[in-house]
């Protein structure tokens, strides 16, 4: 059986905690999209972790961690990550990096900030982590996949035709260096012998752990918001961050996807370009509250560092996430953190153009939209590692029905603080 975990949002809504907490009963992770421009934060008994490409399994010496095929693999951040959580006394996990994943070249991180510098103001507020160049490459058919690592004759030969187009770019688009095409083939030999010890087939060992019956959990990256067809585009992120991807990205079959679990905060949350459109977003003093208040260590980007833009909780869009991810049920992080309102605003519809509307709209429309909000009381108290939901105060249950009944899908988990077992399960 297939399980994905997914976000409902904006990215950032605390999809690895749930991760990690579901492998405990599972038997293999799969990262199936996306790159080391986000990241999840994980706290458990080995300390805390903020992942980038490995999945977020590795903490069990029972689970089977996947790099999935559809992943932009920076291979050199992936060792440093393998040797970052053995170095804090987590053992070796199991590991295989899909032959058939491609590259993160270094040609990508600096195209993707060449093109930042060139927009200027009407940048996309890119990580520069290489992320869209990287997906642009794969779908026009130059990107390197690993397995081409371990033919001499065609990762040359791939990389020439690669450098030769990056290099007009380079040089008559960007004004910058041409490549160096040798240095660039040494650097890739170096990934060849990181990656040896856990390149496989990963396709064929997804379907026969599926023949045996295993349970395989997908790990998203980012959400509902940022997928590139569904979301805000064009500030979306350039890989598809829905569970349907998984199928491909992964790969599994798609009828071997039984539950899709979407997550979301009690709050809203984003890194990204303050142009983007943020209709719940709270500014001045009671955001920078709860920006200091949120996540684990403040609302900060687990890759970047940058402040996160906050807001409340916003059912339009969340409802929207849902239904696009196809979800089955909702986990919602970080109720505890609204711990100290005396009243919690939901966005329960937007205003556009003068009509309201509670159905998610496309881009331009989105641009003008103004919150409808509806105030629900606080329950002023800690309820931080609270594992028993009837054991939490009313207002917050009330809070959390509330949220349920207009996002139409049911929230079977809730969580009450950052660490791994800080969860409560709703019957």
């Amino acid at each position: 059986m297939v399980k994905a975990i997914v976000g409902a949002n904006w990215g950032d809504e605390g999809k690895g905690k749930i991760t990690d907490l579901l492998a405990e009963t599972s038997d293999v992770v799969v990262r199936f999209q996306g790159g080391a421009n986000a990241g999840h934060t994980i706290i458990n008994d080995y300390g805390r972790f903020a992942l980038h490409i490995l999945p977020s399994g590795i903490f069990y010496p029972h689970i089977t961690n996947v790099v999935g095929n559809g992943v932009a693999l920076d291979a050199a951040k992936l060792v440093a990550e393998l040797k970052d959580i053995t170095g804090q006394g987590v053992p070796a996990p199991n590991l295989i990096v899909s032959e058939r994943a491609q590259l993160l070249m270094p040609y990508h991180v600096l195209q993707d900030g060449y093109e930042e510098e060139r927009l200027g103001g009407k940048a996309f507020g890119s990580t520069k982590s290489g992320i869209a160049p990287f997906y642009s490459d794969k779908y026009a058919k130059t990107g390197i996949q690993v397995c081409d690592l371990f033919d001499e004759d065609r990762l040359w030969d791939r990389l020439s035709r690669a450098v030769e187009l990056k290099n007009v770019l380079f040089e008559h688009l960007y004004h910058k260096p041409a490549l160096d095409i040798k240095a660039l083939y040494d650097q890739l030999l170096g990934y060849r012998e990181m990656l040896r010890p856990y390149v496989g087939d990963a396709v064929s060992f997804l379907h026969n752990a599926l023949a045996q019956d295993k349970t395989v959990l997908l790990e998203g990256q980012l959400g509902s918001m940022k997928d590139p067809d569904l979301g805000i585009f064009p500030m979306t992120t350039s890989s598809h961050t829905l569970a349907g991807y998984g199928c491909v990205g992964a790969p599994v079959p798609p009828a071997a996807v039984k539950d899709v679990i979407c997550v979301t905060k009690a709050y809203s949350s984003s890194v990204g370009s303050n142009t983007e459109p943020f209709v719940s977003e709270l500014l001045g003093a009671e955001g920078d509250e709860l920006r200091r208040r949120g996540g684990d260590k403040g609302e900060f980007g687990a890759t970047t560092g940058r402040p996160r833009r906050v807001g409340w909780f916003d059912t339009v869009a969340t409802k929207y996430g849902c239904m696009v991810q196809g979800a089955t049920q909702v986990a919602l992080t970080c109720l505890d953190v609204l711990g100290y309102l005396d009243e919690i605003k939901v966005c329960v519809g937007y205003e556009i153009d003068g009509e309201v509307t509670d159905q998610f709209p496309t881009t331009p429309r989105l641009m003008k939209a103004k919150p409808v909000f509806e105030t629900l009381p606080g329950w002023k108290s800690d309820i931080r590692g609270i594992t028993d939901y009837d054991a939490l105060p009313a207002g917050a249950k009330s809070y959390v029905e509330f949220l349920e009944k207009r996002i139409g899908v049911p929230v079977k988990i809730v969580s009450t603080g950052p660490e791994r077992h800080e969860t409560t399960f709703r019957k």
